[in-house]
């Protein structure tokens, strides 16, 4: 297997993995230019992807189905979505919820009657249907009770919806699952290898989430006509492009940064090439003018984030605080060759993570020409292969270089094993048990990569002494239970990135800090944590319209600001 980052950890220009792969750090990032919801943006606006409405039978209290046509240079696909009555007894964004106001696939090649009858009574099921691999994504999401009835009632009035609303909230619908990759039947992951419209990881899941999107503004204006024929106004082009889609997601998406090393290698390593790249690239006054400029888009877009997390609340004051002392520097500095290296020593002195990783997102803007073609690097063929023909000493020696953070930890106290994984019964969802008080134990998921490493290399100490010049082969016949933990080592040997510097079972551990870094990939906005272990985000704000793809695009819609409207609700 060959990874173009093999040399990552001897490269001096990228940051190390203990400074870039520490846990709360990660749990710091924020979208940027190499987040896939940018990355697929790109491709569908640059190669001009026709989205058009083929059906659209709907009540006026906006139920029935909604299906539309995606044509791109390579393929058709078809985005099938089934509105129906939600009881409030039975809304709920939890794993274990069984209905919802939307549910929704997007599917490759045509839909036939017959099909569509199978979608209708199965794709309201969800994880209870039946499906085939033409379907690529299956989805669900709820409306946003503060955002719909608000929206609609002002749009049937005449107005427009107050831009402030969207600033709280910024979506009419939260999606609470976005299947893809061959679970419950749907296509596997292998299904699109091929598939040059969605090559970059989860990015038919999040055109998916895109199409729901433009679902929402359509849907909510044909329910305002319906309400209102003579009165009934359109969504403003400006509050359609500020509106988003939101996401809950909890424990469940946890684990996957760790179960998946070496895509998070490759994730983290053109996330840290991009910045390498961009910090070595001589300055000019405009291009420090155009970071100044988004430095003050950045912080009007944290100021108009809001959370009721008291955690949260105070890094983002933390983070705000330190963008203003970073404007007040950047004002007496001289757009020289050094700018931008002296910019991140300088943050790196001055300001806390937040200020620290949110520059690296703004850095990576300006220079789209070198960071852009890195999207095109962020999926890789996983697998570890067992070398059994590996002498031990070289297998200890792999251990203390690679992984001497994992052997540093003190692993002995109960603070330090105070959680555990393991996967609820009901619906194989990832869960975090307290080791003292919760039983079940004894099935817990393998996170504990620092824990297997030091049992492992205190496995092979000890046979060292007996048998010190005997083959992997021989450790892992004698002791096969450390196969896994064995192939894992050799197998991320040439990744400089992909372990996350962190105890997943310590009592301070935080999963939204994993939460936060997939989801930052992503292309996630407006952070808002509702407990350590779920978070509520906001995709697509600021994104292009369906309306707009095919016109003059130059990619600069991240860190999305509120719009100013003369006509909002309640300005009358």
């Amino acid at each position: 297997m060959s990874y173009p980052d093999a040399e990552a950890a001897s490269q001096p220009d990228l940051r190390p993995a203990a400074q870039v792969m520490d846990l709360d750090r990660l749990g710091n990032h924020f979208q940027s230019r190499l987040s896939f919801v940018r990355s697929n943006m790109r491709r569908m606006m640059n190669e001009q992807w026709r989205i058009q409405r083929t059906g659209f039978d709907l009540d006026a209290e906006g139920y029935g189905t909604a299906i539309y046509r995606i044509d791109t240079p390579n393929a058709h696909y078809h985005c099938v979505i089934f509105s129906m009555f939600l009881p409030a007894e039975k809304r709920s964004d939890r794993v274990i919820a069984d209905q919802w106001d939307v549910s929704f696939v997007l599917l490759a090649g045509d839909v036939d009657a017959q099909q569509l009858a199978d979608l209708r009574r199965n794709v309201p099921l969800q994880e209870a249907g039946r499906f085939d691999a033409r379907v690529l994504v299956l989805s669900r999401a709820n409306r946003s009770l503060r955002n719909f009835e608000r929206f609609l009632g002002a749009l049937a009035e005449g107005c427009q919806p107050d831009p402030r609303q969207l600033a709280e909230v910024g979506y009419l619908y939260r999606t609470t699952a976005v299947y893809g990759n061959g679970k419950f039947g749907i296509a596997d992951y292998s299904c699109l290898q091929g598939n040059a419209d969605f090559t970059q990881p989860f990015s038919a899941q999040m055109f998916t989430v895109y199409l729901l999107r433009h679902f929402s503004i359509e849907q909510i204006e044909h329910m305002a006509r319906a309400r209102n024929p003579q009165r009934a106004v359109g969504l403003d082009i400006g509050l359609q492009r500020y509106l988003g889609i939101g996401n809950s997601t909890g424990l469940g998406m946890a684990p996957f940064l760790v179960n998946h090393p070496q895509l998070v290698n490759q994730w983290i390593w053109a996330r840290e090439t991009g910045l390498s790249r961009v910090i070595a690239q001589p300055a000019d006054v405009p291009r420090f003018q155009r970071f100044r400029s988004l430095l003050e888009r950045a912080r009007r877009h944290l100021q108009e984030t809001t959370t009721e997390d008291k955690r949260q609340s105070t890094i983002d004051q933390q983070t705000l605080a330190d963008l203003g002392q970073l404007a007040e520097w950047c004002v007496r500095q001289p757009a020289d060759t050094g700018l931008w290296l002296r910019l991140q020593a300088w943050t790196e002195a001055h300001c806390g993570k937040g200020c620290q990783e949110l520059l690296v997102s703004l850095l990576l803007e300006l220079y789209p020409e070198q960071v852009d073609p890195l999207a095109e690097q962020m999926a890789i063929k996983e697998g570890f292969r067992l070398n059994a023909d590996m002498p031990l000493s070289e297998l200890r020696e792999l251990i203390e270089r690679q992984y001497r953070w994992a052997l540093d930890y003190n692993l002995g106290s109960h603070e330090a094993n105070h959680f555990f994984w393991y996967r609820s019964a009901e619906k194989e969802e990832p869960r975090l048990g307290e080791r003292a008080l919760e039983p079940g134990a004894e099935k817990e998921m393998q996170l504990g990569i620092a824990q297997n490493i030091q049992r492992c290399h205190n496995a092979l100490l000890a046979y060292l002494e007996q048998h010190p010049r005997q083959l992997t082969a021989h450790f892992l016949l004698a002791q096969p239970h450390f196969k896994g933990t064995v192939c894992r080592l050799q197998g991320m040997a040439r990744c400089a990135y992909g372990e996350i510097r962190a105890n997943l079972m310590h009592r301070n551990m935080l999963p939204i800090d994993l939460l936060r870094c997939k989801l930052a990939f992503f292309g996630a906005g407006k952070f808002d944590p509702k407990s350590s272990r779920w978070v509520r985000i906001t995709l697509f704000q600021g994104a292009p319209l369906v309306s707009e793809i095919g016109q003059p695009f130059d990619d600069d819609w991240n860190f999305a600001v509120m719009p100013e409207l003369a006509t909002a609700a309640g300005e009358h």
